[in-house]
């Protein structure tokens, strides 16, 4: 994987966990979903990078 999208899928994710502990600290569940989202969306990302590497050998 590029570490330049690995860093980036990285941050997504920290960004998505951040923002969902927000959400439920303060009860905003719209936020919290989003978080989870921006986790999901991280994750996606990292998976597709490690499935190219795995192509790329």
């Amino acid at each position: 994987m590029s570490g330049e999208q690995k860093a980036e899928a990285k941050v997504e994710q920290a960004k998505g966990k951040l923002k969902e502990t927000a959400g439920r600290v303060t009860g905003n569940e719209d936020l919290t979903t989003e978080g989870l989202g921006e986790q999901a969306k991280g994750d996606a990302r990292e998976t597709k990078e490690k499935v190219k590497d795995v192509f790329k050998d």
